[in-house]
């Protein structure tokens, strides 16, 4: 083996670069990011053939001091930490204080900047083996300037991994565009080959940030989209939440930021894909821009080199906040909330940002868990006329002035009268006419709405069946012969450990050996189901997240299952008042946007859209 030499400043540095340079992608964002952290309100970027013959960056900064200068571009030099306090409460983008260092290493960079209103500067760049700084005096304005040119012009190995121009610039754009979402209060501006692509302006005000995310998302994005805000704690989410039937094919519109700085991680994959799973489309992925702000010193962002992954140390307390907040926000949305097609901005359920009081699911009509015969019905117009709720009647008045030939008489909405405003129409407004048996086509002030009566009962019927469950709690069936399974050890300490936490999932488990367990009770809704695959994959939730809600998936998909058959079915013929009732019902139901399988359960049509259809106006 040969002797243990150290290694040249510049070969230190080119390894390094194989973790923090790994296209031109990389080196705008360590740029931007230094430039962000220095207080930066504008960014001006520009590149020529993807970034990897130019990439320049200018910022309006804070600058570098001249005696500074020589140690942006030395190795783990850096103004952000001072000792290992600051490492554990990062509150900054960049702090490893080797981006510089790998960048110049495998191009040919020059720094200038700036630190006063004087104009006068200084610019550095390293030259020869051990990378020795350079500094000549530059004239430039308060801020900074990066230039890299040639990039890997010294490594051809790695250059040869790069993809196409095309290709490098829209991973190049892709960071931008993370960024300026991540700071509304910044300009950017990006140009390509002399070309301009983006020149965005601070965005202060809730309009202003619809109108950049709509630019950076498309504008079908914000048009398909409600703002969520709301906090517990320490724990704030906001940002922007796609509607469950504006789901995508990829996942390439997620954008998730953790004080300020873009990241992936499982644990916010995971609790984004549980609260949509009730209303997502199977293959489907969600869309959405939102922002978690928390306590520094509560994330680690320091255990990975790029810095896109984090880790939270109460994992389990983001998990749960980031679910129960998007799984009520989802669950939150009715037709009032609802975007209109062609306005900008964000129609939300209240003024001032997302209502987060949630409007309770309509109630199981006194129906015990079991007890599902009468679902099928519709019971709001089952009373005398005498004895119908004020909303029935409110609805049969405005009936009666779509229809005067066909409407109910007087006698049957208690004689009140038939006026109203278009403030007072519902958002899915008031059922003209059933097509084919299976579309409810109604009238509301902006055009025409469509809605699909079996998949809009079938939601009903399903959150009432789970309303009803919730109500009567999980009940347990003892088994007459017990289920004997072989485990591993683990599994059979985590059964015997969360014994308490299974029984209140209606699951009596008891350890009869170092590997084997026996099954004595089940939940009594589940008593057809394939209890030992249940069990394990109960047990393995428990030991990967510490919890599981397999139980509540079973139960769900069965209680799926029996409200598909307990809807009204195509072709049924239904009166104008049964209509009326299914549409009022779905305005106060949640998630009664999409059926049990994640199909949208309505559409809306503008007079706009109609118009066009027929030229109107031309």
């Amino acid at each position: 083996m040969a002797r243990i030499n150290r290694l040249s400043t510049r070969l230190s540095n080119q390894i390094a670069a194989g973790e923090v340079v790994e296209r031109p992608a990389s080196v705008v964002k360590e740029l931007l990011e230094n430039s962000l952290d220095a207080g930066a309100g504008r960014l001006d970027v520009e590149v020529e053939q993807g970034g990897v013959k130019l990439i320049r960056v200018r910022d309006d900064g804070c600058g570098v001091e001249q005696d500074d200068l020589p140690l942006t571009i030395a190795r783990h030099a850096t103004s952000k930490i001072h000792d290992l306090d600051d490492l554990e409460g990062v509150a900054t983008l960049g702090f490893r204080g080797e981006a510089l260092a790998s960048i110049s290493s495998v191009s040919r960079l020059s720094l200038t900047s700036s630190a006063d209103h004087s104009g006068a500067g200084w610019s550095v760049q390293a030259e020869g083996r051990d990378m020795d700084a350079v500094i000549v005096p530059a004239a430039h304005p308060r801020g900074t300037s990066v230039e890299v040119r040639d990039l890997f012009f010294n490594t051809p190995a790695r250059r040869k991994f790069l993809r196409t121009e095309k290709t490098e610039f829209s991973h190049l754009e892709e960071v931008i565009k993370r960024l300026a979402l991540s700071h509304f209060e910044v300009g950017f501006s990006l140009r390509h080959n002399q070309r301009s692509v983006h020149a965005l302006k601070p965005a202060g005000s809730e309009a202003e940030q619809d109108r950049r995310v709509a630019a950076l998302c498309g504008p079908t994005f914000i048009e398909n989209a409600v703002r969520v805000d709301t906090q517990l704690g320490e724990l704030r989410l906001w940002g922007w939440l796609g509607l469950p039937t504006f789901s995508r094919s990829q996942a390439d519109l997620q954008y998730f930021f953790v004080n300020g700085r873009s990241v992936k991680d499982k644990v916010v994959n995971h609790a984004v894909r549980q609260a949509y799973k009730d209303v997502m489309y199977h293959g489907r992925h969600a869309a959405f821009v939102l922002y978690l702000e928390l306590d520094p010193k509560g994330v680690d962002v320091n255990v990975h080199p790029t810095k896109h992954e984090v880790r939270f140390r109460e994992s389990r307390q983001v998990h749960d906040f980031l679910f129960r907040t998007l799984h009520r926000a989802i669950a939150e949305l009715t037709p009032a909330d609802m975007k209109q097609p062609g306005a900008m901005g964000v129609t939300t359920a209240a003024a001032g940002g997302f209502a987060m009081d949630p409007a309770p699911a309509a109630p199981a009509g006194g129906l015990r868990a079991g007890e599902f015969r009468e679902q099928g019905r519709l019971h709001l117009y089952d009373q005398p006329a005498g004895q119908r709720p004020a909303q029935v009647a409110e609805t049969l008045r405005a009936y009666s002035a779509f229809h005067p030939s066909s409407a109910p008489s007087p006698d049957s909405t208690d004689g009140a009268a038939a006026e109203y405003s278009a403030q007072e129409i519902p958002p899915l407004g008031y059922a003209i006419a059933q097509l084919h048996g299976i579309y409810i086509l109604a009238q509301n002030q902006h055009g025409l709405v469509v809605v699909d009566m079996h998949a809009a009962h079938e939601r009903i019927t399903y959150e009432r069946l789970k309303t009803s469950w919730q109500e009567e709690k999980v009940r347990s069936q003892p088994l007459l012969v017990p289920l004997s399974m072989a485990v591993s050890s683990r599994e059979a300490d985590f059964a015997e450990e969360h014994r308490a936490s299974l029984e209140k999932l209606g699951f009596v488990i008891q350890r009869m050996g170092p590997e084997t367990l026996l099954v004595r009770e089940l939940p009594i809704l589940l008593r057809h189901a394939d209890v030992e695959s249940l069990v394990r994959d109960l047990l393995s939730d428990i030991v990967t997240h510490g919890s599981s809600d397999r139980i509540e998936h079973s139960i769900n998909q069965l209680l799926s299952t029996m409200a598909c058959h307990g809807s009204v079915r195509a072709n049924r013929k239904l009166t104008l008042p049964e209509m009326n009732a299914l549409l009022r019902d779905m305005e106060i139901t949640e998630r009664s946007g999409q059926c049990n399988h994640g199909r949208p359960t309505w559409s809306q049509m503008s007079l706009a859209e109609l118009d066009k259809l027929f030229l109107r106006g031309r």
